[in-house]
């Protein structure tokens, strides 16, 4: 994407925000996405580098030959922190969340423009994920994602879901300077951004034609202990939003839907049977971590929980 004449000093459309911790193979793989984007509105991209053990390489300041990219480096304060930190230093009218691991589709961002400019009413817009099809853990994460966007969806267009995975709000909607995500989460902040949209009666509209690849990088054991780790920090979040009086987590009905759906879709040759036991552990450990935490009350932060108590 060249830029034009007089085009740093006007604000871009579109400001893509991407925390990023001592990841950046993946990142300069979704930077690559990025650049090859086709019929995109203007937009920059913000990198938020939280904490490091190395400043971003060269090879991620070359991407700035693309478009423009600005680096901002600070101390590690987890991913709401970051986020929070890239919206300040984004001009955009409209931010864009994608995770380092994640891959834009080439026509994501004219998409997403075209559905943004279809439902004006609409602040808060979700994108369709997948998960990479060439390897075991992204075909798990495949299955989950198209049955968890399939079932949460709902009748009018919006979707009871946000992964900030890939999610898009107009900036007017965005309380940039008291932090847009709440920093105290330090897992799970986006489901506290939903159960808070979930109080105003205001889901976000699923953007299904921009779609957004989660490529997870990691080996199974690797995925595993991740999970473990999310499960354990994501806590304290949802106290909160038990506290809330929301109900965003899916019930034990709904699970038991989902997975027969799940078994029915891992049919299909480009996922597998054996990625849908997968996805069995991931759950089952997710699961039981995480009401090991909420039991035990051994939570590395609850001051979350307590503000919304």
């Amino acid at each position: 994407m060249a830029e034009q004449p007089g085009e740093a000093s006007r604000a871009p459309e579109f400001s893509v925000v991407i925390a990023a911790y001592n990841d950046w193979k993946p990142l300069s793989e979704c930077l690559r996405s990025l650049a090859e984007q086709v019929g995109a509105p203007s937009f920059e991209v913000v990198v938020v580098d939280d904490g490091s053990r190395a400043p971003a390489p060269e090879c991620i300041l070359d991407w700035s030959r693309h478009y423009p990219l600005t680096v901002v480096r600070q101390e590690h304060g987890g991913i709401s922190s970051a986020r929070n930190r890239g919206a300040l230093s984004a001009r955009g009218a409209t931010l864009v969340s994608v995770d380092a691991d994640c891959k834009l589709k080439r026509d994501c961002l004219a998409l997403l423009a075209a559905t943004m400019a279809e439902q004006p009413q609409r602040n808060y817009f979700q994108l369709r994920l997948i998960g990479d099809a060439t390897r075991l853990v992204g075909r798990a994460e495949d299955l989950r994602l198209i049955t968890v966007q399939q079932h949460l969806r709902q009748a009018d267009g919006c979707i009871r879901y946000l992964n900030t995975a890939g999610f898009a709000m107009r900036r007017i909607r965005a309380e940039i300077a008291g932090g847009v995500f709440d920093p105290e989460a330090l897992r799970a902040e986006d489901t506290l951004f939903l159960a808070n949209l979930m109080q105003r009666d205001e889901l976000p509209w699923f953007a299904d034609r921009a779609v957004v690849q989660h490529a997870i990088p990691l080996n199974m054991l690797q995925c595993l202990l991740k999970d473990v780790r999310t499960a354990y920090l994501e806590a304290g979040t949802y106290d909160a939003i038990a506290a809330m009086g929301v109900k965003v987590r899916v019930t034990h009905r709904e699970r038991l839907t989902m997975l027969r759906a799940m078994w029915k879709t891992s049919a299909q040759e480009s996922i597998g049977r054996v990625a849908w036991f997968v996805l069995l552990v991931r759950q089952v450990l997710r699961l039981v971590i995480l009401k090991l935490a909420q039991a035990s009350g051994l939570r590395v932060h609850s001051r979350v929980a307590a503000k919304s108590s």
